[in-house]
């Protein structure tokens, strides 16, 4: 749009602010992005900025280093103002001594990248304003420097991740997407020792695709074969195929390149998020569970075939259809089949207990998701012997 003859052109302080960000950003090193904000915040009279980047536990948020940036102890998501923020993706004020700390979540399409925090003196709708633009710019610029440096991979561990631990997360999509009409949230334990399991999801137009899998055995092999079947899955996917000619493709790709004796079971499923129609495909995995109005319904019990990698027939695609508000969670055996030696298994009736309580509260997915996750691995008393992981899809209308 032209602005006209008598339009007012000259540059405001926000605009000047805001552009210091822009006109560098494109060749600005990763290492500068902590510093290039704490610049900014001073030049909008602030003080203390820091940057927490959430760690792959998903437990804590962890100051980034660099110059100008205040350092301190990671924080706890579930004890901490900045916590708070995180969780509900709201910014977070707090008085303190000679000002307001003010903390504002860092999203970038509804995943949330972090925490940023800045301490001003006093607190208006403008100061609100230029902090919430802001915040939007640091996190696009985390989101695309990150793939140029190890920097903000290293600040999230709080631990040594092993190797197959590794190809995992680099493997996941956005551990969560956040858009007008469907949400989607997933999370993975042990987050450190991950190996068999993953998940993969495209939003294409009015479509959600999604799939979940659980590859047999523990790790670098197991990796190495859920590497392959997320593979076959997205290029099958984006050539348009159904969801039986993806399943055929991933089927061939681990039965080719591992033998019969391996496999990988998995589930996919394609959602109209103009509609709330599902088609799903069930490959030896446990049937998702439908939540609707906060409360589990019931499984999706639904036509299996046998898991990828076994030369299964064709299989049987399902339907059905979601109301507004319904949510989907998909997960593998070991978030139910973990047991204490001598003892039953942890079993369907206690994630479907654990699911109930924390629907309750009336969060969205990505908190959901994060704490049904941290509970049931309470309850298996910390330990995990098998991948642990879970996806939660919410129709939005």
């Amino acid at each position: 749009m032209t602005a006209g003859p008598g339009a007012d052109r000259s540059e405001s302080f926000g605009e000047a602010l805001l552009g210091a960000v822009l006109d560098g950003a494109h060749e600005l090193p990763p290492h500068l992005v902590g510093p290039l904000f704490a610049d900014v915040v001073e030049r909008l009279g602030g003080r203390r900025p820091q940057v927490l980047l959430q760690d792959y536990g998903q437990l804590l948020l962890v100051p980034l280093r660099g110059e100008g940036l205040t350092d301190g102890d990671p924080q706890d998501i579930d004890a901490s103002a900045a916590g708070r923020c995180f969780l509900d993706a709201q910014r977070v004020e707090v008085p303190e001594d000679g000002g307001v700390r003010v903390y504002l979540p860092l999203l970038d399409g509804g995943d949330q990248v972090g925490v940023m925090a800045v301490t001003l003196n006093r607190v208006d709708d403008d100061d609100r304003r230029l902090l919430g633009r802001l915040s939007g710019l640091v996190a696009d610029l985390l989101v695309t420097k990150h793939g140029y440096s190890d920097l903000f991979f290293s600040a999230r561990r709080g631990e040594e991740m092993t190797v197959a631990a590794e190809i995992q997360w680099s493997l996941l999509p956005p551990l969560a997407m956040i858009m007008p009409r469907v949400a989607v949230a997933g999370i993975l334990e042990p987050a450190y020792n991950v190996a068999g399991d993953s998940f993969d999801y495209a939003l294409n137009g009015d479509i959600l695709h999604v799939a979940m899998i659980d590859a047999m055995g523990h790790g670098l092999g197991a990796a190495t074969m859920a590497t392959v079947a997320i593979g076959a899955y997205r290029h099958a996917r984006r050539l348009g195929t159904g969801l039986s000619e993806i399943y055929a493709a991933m089927d061939e790709a681990v039965g080719q390149q591992f033998g019969p004796d391996h496999f990988v079971t998995a589930q996919m499923m394609r959602l109209d998020t103009a509609t709330g129609r599902v088609h799903l495909v069930n490959a030896g995995h446990p049937p998702p569970i439908l939540v609707r109005d906060h409360r589990v319904l019931g499984r999706l019990d639904a036509p299996t075939t046998l898991p990828v990698g076994l030369g299964g027939a064709e299989p049987e695609v399902s339907e059905l259809e979601l109301e507004r508000g319904d949510r989907v969670l998909c997960f593998t055996d070991g978030l139910i089949e973990e047991h204490a030696v001598g003892e039953e298994q942890f079993g369907e009736d206690q994630l479907i207990d654990a699911v109930n309580r924390l629907e309750r509260t009336g969060r969205g997915v990505r908190a959901v998701a994060r704490s049904l996750s941290h509970t049931l691995m309470r309850a298996r008393g910390g330990q995990t012997t098998d991948d642990a992981t879970l996806l939660l899809v919410e129709w939005r209308g």
